[in-house]
């Protein structure tokens, strides 16, 4: 008891005079060990000194004497563990700092016996592996002894956590850390089987890190920001992104798809892949595992299962990445959040460039031919097809796009073709479909919607409309709402226009109208109409000239108001005009063609003329909304015309509630609407010649009719085209079968 007090009294002694004189108080210590030299209460006040004034050396061998006199002394651990946390940590603080070269003094073999025992004294899963994982990285010697056992703990820890995704703390410390020790360090032998199953847990974890949606920090720090767009094949480990149970840095995986096709070099090369040389890019490997497929059917027992294996995970590999670089090409807000909105999705949907081309207008009827005369001078040239013949569906298609609109055009159709070589690849042998879907069913990509938007991008290109149709109901299913997102930019609207837009383009190709018309009808409500009309450039025109084909092409079309009610407008054209050129006569049907023939004029000027022939070898029409929707000039001056003796005096009933138009004629009313007309063409800034004799035989009403809708020329012709989708939509939808 007395040897206690005097051990006591020393190490009182000593911190009474540590801040005023450190020498003192250390000789005072010195002496005490000397006399007491088992005691730990010495040695720790010695320590602690030393630590404080941060003297590493001398701290370190204090340390190092501790950690072997007095093994189980509860402070010591304490200490160690404080230690140990620093060597984790990703502080540059300069208290860490020093910790961390405290533990650099120690002796090699101390600092691995020091980590195991702290190691044993840890009971969180996490923060054991982490301290293993420490053991490993400065010992490699140790990996053979606890890799495999540290990696497999980490995955039983994930799993009887029951946690959502593959991207948590415990596969990401397996797959950045562990892994790369395991499969690096040749002294161990481990089987192709296991090798395999790590490289597919490393996978899916990749995936599952690049494509994960965009947190809602991250959308309030682009909106308030303002950043731009960052590229799909930049890694966006930049924003802010926490996995749970990790610090923020930790939760970083910087270049996700160079590491994975670093795992997969080294795992090909221990696994006696054919062709393994080291890493290649992913189109390489895709071109290998094709060249291996030819060779499949002739090869048996261990030689095929490896090369089996070999295919399936290469070709898996290159079918996620290009899947999705090319879905965060067409739907960004999937992956980066509300600063994406501005570039909006992107819809594949059937081209109709050629929706304006007809083969037998060139042998229409001769009664208006000085009209065709005056369009000789090359607008006639726009609306005449390629002469390649129309291309069969699912293979060689063109998928046309807007190049100043989606700048990276070339990289994305890319993606998208190697994206489908990959799973055409993946189906190509029963053995090879087993295995593809067996991942699948494990990594539940049925729940990733990115990768469902890709596949119903491929059923499309590949023609099997009735199974896009199906595939667009599970992705809606797939698709969980999130309310957090919805902005003033409106992205809940943008995918629900983007679905309906798809189904529409999915029912046209099927022939089923009505049900297009339908859903068209659906989004043109939900639409604002552009403040004016589009102008055409000169590389516009150019471009619809080289690109007009026969039907069998697929677009890219932006899903924003712009480019949206432009190809509403188009395809119910297509819907209607199908059924405004039959033999049978369908005025409604015929109408409906002329109202949206005046979108894009004159690229349908052609077609409109047939619309005339049509009526005048039917003798006439009967279409009452023709004043409420039609404000072209052409349209109107060429419609006058048709009620003139040289035109025909077609009987037109084009005014709600009326009979035959044409009863008395009335020369003198003529001039006066001839003078309108041509105040009309001045009032557009168009070159048109009134001279076709229409002073003859035009009813008051008629001509009172035709005077309001001159002066109406000038209006904003999408809010004309708007209003007639929105008032019209039930009589539109009930004209079609």
């Amino acid at each position: 008891m007395s040897a206690q007090k005097d051990c006591e009294f020393l190490v009182k002694r000593a911190r009474e005079l540590v801040s005023d004189d450190p020498c003192a108080a250390k000789a005072w210590l010195i002496t005490a060990r000397t006399l007491y030299p088992a005691d730990f209460n010495i040695q720790y006040e010695m320590y602690i000194i030393e630590r404080n004034a941060e003297r590493t050396a001398s701290a370190g061998r204090l340390l190092y004497d501790m950690f072997l006199n007095f093994p189980d002394q509860p402070i010591v651990w304490r200490e160690i563990s404080v230690i140990t946390a620093a060597l984790r940590s990703d502080s540059q603080d300069k208290h860490a700092q020093f910790l961390r070269g405290l533990f650099e003094t120690l002796p090699g073999r101390v600092q691995c016996e020091m980590l195991l025992k702290a190691t044993e004294q840890c009971f969180n899963t996490l923060e054991k592996a982490e301290m293993l994982l420490l053991l490993l990285k400065r010992f490699p010697e140790s990996v053979v002894q606890h890799g495999v056992n540290l990696g497999e703990t980490l995955l039983e820890a994930e799993a009887s956590e029951n946690v959502e995704t593959p991207v948590n703390c415990f596969r990401k410390l397996f797959v950045c850390d562990v892994l790369p020790l395991v499969i690096n360090n040749m002294d161990m032998r481990l089987p192709a089987s296991l090798m395999q199953k790590y490289m597919l847990k490393a996978a899916e974890f990749y995936i599952g890190y690049v494509t994960r949606g965009p947190s809602p920090d991250v959308q309030i720090q682009g909106s308030q920001e303002g950043s731009s767009l960052k590229s799909p094949t930049v890694s966006r480990g930049s924003q802010r992104y926490v996995i749970d149970g990790l610090s923020e840095k930790s939760s970083v995986v910087a270049e996700p798809w160079e590491r994975l096709l670093d795992i997969l070099a080294v795992v090909g090369a221990r696994c006696e892949w054919q062709g393994e040389k080291g890493q290649r890019s992913y189109v390489d490997m895709l071109q290998r595992v094709k060249e291996l497929c030819r060779y499949l059917p002739g090869l048996e027992g261990d030689t095929r299962s490896r090369c089996c294996s070999q295919v399936v995970i290469c070709a898996v590999l290159v079918l996620f990445r290009s899947a999705f670089l090319y879905v965060s090409a067409v739907q960004p807000a999937l992956f980066q959040g509300v600063n994406a909105l501005s570039f909006g999705p992107w819809i594949l949907v059937e081209d109709l460039s050629s929706v304006y081309n007809d083969m037998e207008v060139e042998r229409g009827a001769t009664k208006h031919v000085h009209k065709k005369r005056k369009l000789a001078d090359g607008r006639e040239k726009t609306m005449s097809s390629d002469d390649e013949e129309g291309l069969g569906k699912g293979r060689g298609r063109h998928i046309l796009v807007n190049k100043t609109d989606m700048p990276s055009w070339s990289e994305t159709l890319d993606s998208f073709r190697t994206a489908r070589e990959s799973w055409d690849l993946l189906h190509s042998h029963d053995g090879l479909e087993t295995e593809f879907k067996k991942i699948c069913g494990t990594w539940k990509t049925d729940s990733w919607l990115w990768f469902r938007i890709f596949l119903t991008d491929m059923i499309i290109y590949q023609g099997q409309y009735r199974k896009a149709l199906s595939s667009l109901h599970q992705m809606a299913a797939v698709q969980q709402p999130q309310p957090e997102q919805q902005s003033p930019s409106g992205q809940a609207s943008l995918e629900h226009h983007r679905a309906l837009i798809q189904q529409a383009s999915c029912h046209y190709a099927l022939g089923e109208h009505r049900m297009a018309c339908e859903k068209l009808l659906d989004v043109v409500t939900g639409l604002v109409p552009p403040n004016k009309d589009p102008t055409k450039t000169q590389d516009d025109q150019g471009r619809v000239k080289t690109k007009t084909r026969k039907g069998n092409d697929l677009r890219l079309l932006p899903c924003t108001s712009k480019a949206v009610l432009p190809f509403c407008l188009q395809m119910m054209l297509a819907c209607f005009k199908l059924r405004a050129f039959t033999d049978s006569r369908d005025d409604l049907s015929l109408g409906h063609v002329v109202v949206l023939l005046q979108h894009d004029w004159p690229q349908g000027e052609m077609l409109f003329l047939k619309a005339v022939d049509k009526i005048c070898q039917q003798g006439g029409l009967q279409y009452e909304n023709f004043f409420n929707y039609v404000t072209n000039i052409d349209m109107l001056e060429e419609f006058a015309y048709l009620r003139t003796p040289e035109g025909g005096r077609i009987q037109l009933e084009l005014l709600p509630n009326q009979g035959m138009l044409i009863k008395n004629p009335s020369p003198a009313l003529g001039v006066e609407l001839n003078t309108l007309l041509l105040q009309g063409v001045q009032t557009m800034d168009r070159h048109h010649t009134v001279t076709r004799g229409i002073t003859k035989g035009v009813k008051e009403d008629f001509r009172l009719a035709m005077e309001r809708q001159v002066s109406r020329c000038a209006e904003n012709l999408f809010s004309v085209l708007h209003r007639f989708c929105i008032n019209e939509k039930i009589i539109i939808i009930q004209s079609l079968p």
